[in-house]
């Protein structure tokens, strides 16, 4: 098995990645993280499309407690500072 993913790996990954690619992320092999995904404990949601595996790089961010960049906030989200807190 290869070992897990950098941060920067992490950072770099395409929209969806292959099963065995999620798998990394979580430090299982390739016929566990296929096992976790046809019984439905794979820690977070499987894409199959035809005989596929996906996984959302959004959702393996979440999964691992990392914010994806739609949620970090925005300066429109941010209040103006307000004399007292200055």
């Amino acid at each position: 098995m290869k070992p897990g993913l950098t941060p920067a790996e992490l950072r770099s990954l395409p929209v969806t990645v292959d099963l065995v690619t999620a798998g990394r992320v979580f430090g299982v092999g390739r016929t566990k993280a296929y096992q976790l995904a046809r019984t439905g404990g794979f820690p977070c949601r499987v894409l199959r499309i035809g005989h596929n595996y996906r996984v959302s790089t959004a959702d393996l961010l979440a999964a691992l407690g990392h914010a994806t960049p739609e949620d970090a906030p925005t300066n429109a989200d941010r209040q103006p500072a307000t004399k007292e807190e200055n």
